[in-house]
């Protein structure tokens, strides 16, 4: 197998591709700016700032090794929600979502040299109606600090969602099977 180089510094990207059985992997991450244009959809902005990080991981990377960056963001009503600054803006994004529909959008890129893919997954993260306390005591688990959306369906904050239309592992910052089909194209089959 080609060496691959995934160019984030996520745990839960790691986690994921040890899980669907690429191990060895050596972790780059390149320094970046998350900007976009303007008036982009969200699949439009998640794939625009993951070909920016295989642009920058690129000079970080021979031409034979295989690239994987992703950007995976939170989108309610077409509005994005970042990682929270703090308790109460995570408070503030939280009671958003609580009783509704939004979408995780992750973009994923693979390159080997001047071969690049980019390509995105969507998935509809529907949150059941939550008191303000049980609010505050998810993010009194610290767990809601440091995601985008304020929550991790990997971990408590699960108890929060009532129901998903897509790829789960999409809402953990990764959509696998898509990965998979992308990496096939670069002779990669993770089945074989």
């Amino acid at each position: 197998m080609a060496r691959i180089v995934l160019a984030s510094g996520s745990p839960r990207r790691q986690e994921l591709l040890q899980r669907i059985g690429i191990t060895g992997f050596d972790v780059r991450v390149p320094e970046t700016e998350e900007s976009y244009p303007a008036g982009l959809s969200p699949r439009e902005t998640v794939e625009y700032i993951s070909r920016e990080k295989s642009d920058a991981a690129a000079a970080l990377c021979t031409a034979e090794e295989i690239v994987i960056t992703a950007d995976t963001m939170v989108f309610l009503d077409d509005a994005r929600l970042g990682k929270p600054a703090d308790e109460a803006d995570a408070l503030r994004m939280l009671t958003a979502l609580q009783g509704r529909r939004h979408t995780v959008c992750t973009g994923v890129t693979v390159r080997r040299g001047d071969e690049i893919l980019t390509e995105s997954e969507s998935t509809d993260v529907y949150f059941r109606p939550a008191s303000e306390a049980e609010l505050l005591a998810y993010i009194r688990t610290g767990e809601p600090l440091d995601k985008a959306g304020a929550y991790g369906v990997q971990g408590r904050g699960a108890l929060l969602v009532e129901r998903l239309d897509g790829d789960f592992f999409n809402v953990m910052g990764l959509p696998v099977l898509r990965l998979s089909r992308m990496l096939a194209r670069f002779g990669i089959h993770l089945l074989n």
